[in-house]
């Protein structure tokens, strides 16, 4: 495939865009509001219904110059133009060639540039071509297993392009890549070469899809165990309540959470006693498993945490009792001694 040279540069109207990349033979509405943009739809309509649509490097920018569009575009022609209520409009436009932007003019509010019309060519042959092209339809199939969002009826339609080039733009066209990616494929003129960049894009959008799947497998995983896990507790409540040990249950529960707040237990205590509490909570009420529990609860609440006893300091009578109790040990029972008088 060999490239033809580029024609002189022509006078268009220009169709700046925020995060929308246009490609040859792409059919795709935009909707239209700032007033330049009015204006330069307003002359190609006048015309010959063509214009050049590209990028904005920057969305924020409401009045593009030349420094915040890309060179690089494409000749459009408009198909189909609505005015809306709200002074918006909404144009349908196919892509129909490359268009490289070299200088930007203003006529009568509009947004005009001066533009070479490109064509896309290749130095291989079109056993490599057709080679690239097989390996990427094969990598884009396999995309569109993962993505919901592209339609598998597009297979069909791509099977039934001849023209690698086109090809390569409508696939580019489907990928929810960056501005830049689908920018830099739209600027690739020599088309095994923009085989080659889509590969890489499609390869890395798989990637990413399988591990968007594997996060959804997991947290799909997570709540089918906490919804088993709520169903089965309410159903034992249910059966709790048949029973009629429901009414019961819960104002045990609320007084043994009570008495742990009140009972002044050390922190670490505190915590032991209200995570076997936890697990009483889920135990049915006549099981082995929840007597045992109930009776470690009382036994640790029946501690007396507050209570102190007095310390009696009566040096006489602690030296009568360490001499009657322990013979000897002069010095040991003097330490002692010295210690409860401090």
């Amino acid at each position: 495939m060999s490239k033809n040279p580029p024609e002189l540069a022509r006078l268009l109207p220009l169709l700046p865009l925020r995060d929308v990349v246009v490609f040859p033979n792409m059919v795709i509405p935009l909707f239209v509001g700032r007033e330049h943009s009015i204006h330069s739809l307003e002359a190609a309509m006048a015309a010959d219904k063509q214009i050049v649509v590209l990028a904005q490097k920057s969305p924020d920018v409401d009045d593009p110059g030349a420094d915040d569009l890309y060179t690089m575009g494409t000749l459009a022609s408009v198909l189909q133009l609505l005015k809306l209520p709200d002074g918006t409009i909404k144009v349908l436009v196919e892509g129909v060639s490359r268009a490289h932007l070299d200088a930007v003019e203003s006529h009568d509010g509009a947004l005009f540039g001066r533009v070479q019309l490109l064509e896309s060519g290749s130095s291989h042959s079109d056993r490599e071509l057709g080679a690239a092209s097989k390996s990427l339809m094969s990598q884009f199939e396999n995309f569109i297993k993962l993505n919901r969002k592209v339609p598998p009826e597009l297979m069909t339609t791509l099977s039934g392009i001849d023209d690698v080039g086109r090809l390569a733009d409508t696939i580019a066209a489907h990928l929810s890549v960056r501005l830049q990616d689908k920018q830099d494929i739209l600027e690739t003129l020599e088309v095994f070469e923009r085989l080659e960049k889509l590969i890489g894009l499609v390869n890395a959008e798989i990637d990413l899809q399988q591990i968007e799947k594997r996060i959804r497998g997991r947290v799909k995983t997570q709540m089918e165990k906490s919804q088993r896990e709520y169903y089965l507790n309410e159903q034992m409540k249910a059966i709790q309540k048949e029973l009629g040990d429901l009414d019961e249950a819960p104002n045990e529960m609320e007084e043994l959470a009570r008495k742990i707040v009140k009972s002044g237990m050390p922190k670490v205590v505190a915590v032991k006693a209200k995570a076997e509490l936890h697990k009483l909570k889920q135990m049915p009420p006549m099981s082995a498993e929840a007597t045992v529990v109930r009776n470690y609860l009382d036994w640790i609440l029946s501690v007396p945490w507050k209570k102190r006893s007095k310390i009696r300091q009566d040096l006489p009578a602690a030296e009568a009792v360490l001499n009657e109790d322990h013979y000897g040990l002069e010095k040991v029972k003097e330490r002692i001694l010295e210690y409860l008088a401090v």
